[in-house]
């Protein structure tokens, strides 16, 4: 537990370094989202910073985020999303193949879940870094090793603001094109379709010991 403790409180200072040291961008905005880009040192890839506003409540954002099988009905191009291994209700390492167009590989990776949440200003964080292990590299898959990324939902007057950013090295041979196209794009189809999935019954009436709403 010690140990895990550690591991979080030091990947969650180095995330946070990470993006408040860049200078953002603004890339798209529509219906509400906004999509920043900033460079990254010694990248090709440009991390991304989105931010919209929710009509809900934490607890029900976070069922959404816990919630792996769901992914595919909201994630940009998820292919499938099978949880490997359920560490507490708060904490999580799930595998995700992502669907990419030909003639470009299909990228998949492993991820590591921590929610946790600030008992004084109620705001929740959700770290979601990509790990090494636990399934094995597959054959015409390529296998992103290196991505960090951070939800961070902050309750407000029965909204949530939500901040997400994501700084991910996609591994391989990538064309340009769909570089700039998955980062001006993806986010954007996903935070609507995010917006689609709070709706549905199953996140209704969620709730959690480790969240005040």
């Amino acid at each position: 537990m010690l140990r895990r403790l550690f591991f979080t409180l030091g990947f969650a200072l180095c995330v946070s370094q990470l993006f408040a040291q860049t200078t953002w961008t603004l890339n798209t905005e529509k219906e509400g989202i906004k999509v920043y880009t900033s460079p990254v040192p010694d990248s090709k890839v440009k991390a991304l910073r989105v931010e919209c506003e929710y009509k809900t409540t934490l607890s029900q954002l976070v069922a959404v985020l816990l919630d792996v099988k769901g992914c595919t009905e909201w994630v940009y191009h998820t292919k499938s999303a099978t949880l490997i291994k359920q560490v507490s209700p708060s904490e999580l390492y799930y595998y995700s193949e992502i669907n990419l167009p030909w003639p470009t590989e299909n990228r998949d990776f492993v991820a590591h879940l921590i929610v946790q949440q600030n008992p004084d200003t109620k705001v929740v964080t959700m770290d979601g870094p990509a790990v090494p292990g636990f399934v094995a590299v597959k054959k015409g898959i390529v296998r992103i090793d290196h991505s960090k990324g951070r939800w961070v939902l902050t309750p407000s007057d029965g909204k949530v603001k939500v901040e997400y950013t994501l700084h991910v090295d996609p591994a391989g041979a990538i064309p340009a094109w769909l570089v700039n196209l998955l980062a001006a794009e993806g986010p954007i189809q996903s935070f609507k379709a995010l917006r689609t999935q709070l709706q549905k019954p199953q996140y209704q009436n969620a709730g959690y010991s480790f969240i005040k709403n």
